[in-house]
């Protein structure tokens, strides 16, 4: 027994001297060159360039791969402005290829700074040209993201760290029988006895509860409270019927307003701008996102529906109506026929903040009913609300009218805004 506590007492130290060696080749790897790189093409260089499509600029990927002058291309990335004004024969080539539009300067990057930017921009490519495709997105083949290496790697640092978990355990449970096999040894046969299980008689498991059963005072109040929980349970059902509050569908594209109304706080009626003007806030157009999305996360298979929905082609940038679809998106607040509400009136003329309705937007990934929008709610919300009242012309047109009513003087249905066909039609 004790070799055996032994020999895993030193496997137990093998597996942990593996284990620190894999944490600090991570450490290591973590601390490479490439990862500077990745930091600074993300900071620098995405804004215009793509791996492998072509964007405002070429694609990185086969560019760099190609071109195996590295002090060209750090030059070129440093100050392509200088070498054109040198009339070096590459950088007149591209400049007249893109219509001569002029490439950013970045005369901030070090000579370690543009190496690391190549060295992880070809790495990447690799990898990109290693992974098996995705499948068509809009036409064209998206490479799957992957890293088996890193999965791999991973996999097997949990398998060591699990292996070390079960070794530990189990050399604790080894010393704990050894422990108990030399108690044993060392004890007289009468003390041994002593742990002996003794007979004891079956036990009825059930005998309290039958006990309880026959407590009729006791067996009452659990009846009614039973009773009481039951009624009160279909009482809040049914006084919840229709209510659908925290309703949160799957939408068709993977919206987030975390994102665009928090991060990047976009003003809500930038999207949402029938809320100002007319009785619905209105679903924005995709024209809208395009603005942005025409060159922001054009990777993104999220934004590949809309261009699928529009008929948009990124690599030449045009649109084939043809093949354009309207997104099928979920509603998620909705109004019984019987109410009206208008947002205008509460946005333009109350002032109310869309936040007051909808809830927190600017934290939600997906959308979701904040509110109940149940008449009691709207009620409790007109209660506590001031009317401003000062420069709104309605309420000084209102002022005019009791003004001529104290004066005698005759007041129609018209002068109080009857003639308005909101009041028939909605």
């Amino acid at each position: 027994m004790r070799n055996i506590s032994l020999l895993f007492k030193n496997f137990s130290r093998s597996v942990l001297l593996l284990a620190g060696l894999t944490a600090l080749s991570f450490t290591v790897r973590a601390q490479a060159d490439l990862a500077k790189g990745e930091a600074l093409y993300k900071a620098k260089c995405t804004a215009c360039h793509k791996l492998d499509v072509r964007m405002t600029g070429p694609a990185l990927g086969p560019t760099m791969t190609s071109e195996t002058d590295d002090k060209w291309l750090t030059k070129w990335i440093q100050n392509n402005q200088a070498l054109i004004a040198a009339k070096d024969p590459k950088a007149l080539k591209i400049y007249n290829e893109y219509n001569q539009a002029g490439m950013n300067v970045f005369t901030e990057l070090s000579d370690g700074d543009v190496a690391n930017i190549i060295g992880y921009v070809r790495e990447e490519y690799k990898k990109m040209q290693a992974a098996p495709a995705a499948g068509a997105v809009g036409g064209n083949i998206a490479a799957v993201d992957s890293t088996p290496n890193n999965t791999m790697i991973f996999g097997l640092i949990g398998v060591i760290i699990i292996a070390f978990i079960i070794i530990l355990v189990l050399n604790r449970v080894i010393g704990t029988l050894e422990r108990v096999i030399l108690k044993r040894k060392s004890m007289l046969p009468e003390e041994q006895a002593e742990f002996a299980a003794p007979e004891t008689a079956p036990v009825d498991r059930l005998a309290t509860i039958k006990k309880l059963a026959k407590n009729k005072k006791l067996v009452f109040f659990f009846v009614l409270a039973g009773t009481i929980a039951f009624a009160s349970w279909g009482w809040v059902g049914m006084w919840n019927t229709n209510v659908h509050q925290g309703y949160q569908p799957v939408q068709p594209i993977k919206y987030s307003h975390e994102l665009h109304a928090g991060v990047m706080k976009i003003n809500c009626q930038y999207c949402h701008g029938g809320a100002y003007k007319s009785k619905n806030a209105t679903i924005p157009s995709l024209n809208v996102c395009m603005n942005c999305h025409k060159v922001v996360k054009t990777e993104s298979p999220e934004i590949h529906k809309i261009y699928d929905a529009l008929g948009y082609d990124p690599g030449t940038q045009k649109y084939d109506t043809t093949k354009s679809r309207p997104i099928q998106w979920v509603r998620v607040h909705n109004l019984p026929d019987l109410a009206y509400f208008n947002h205008s009136q509460h946005v333009k003329v109350a002032g109310i903040e869309c936040q007051q309705c909808h809830g927190p937007i600017q934290t939600m990934k997906e959308v979701y009913q904040y509110s109940p929008l149940t008449m009691k709610w709207c009620i409790q919300c007109h209660k506590r609300t001031e009317t401003g009242f000062k420069g709104n012309a309605y309420y000084d047109n209102m002022i005019q009218v009791h003004d001529r009513l104290k004066r005698g003087e005759k007041v129609t249905a018209a002068a109080l805004g009857g003639l308005e066909c909101g009041k028939c039609h909605y």
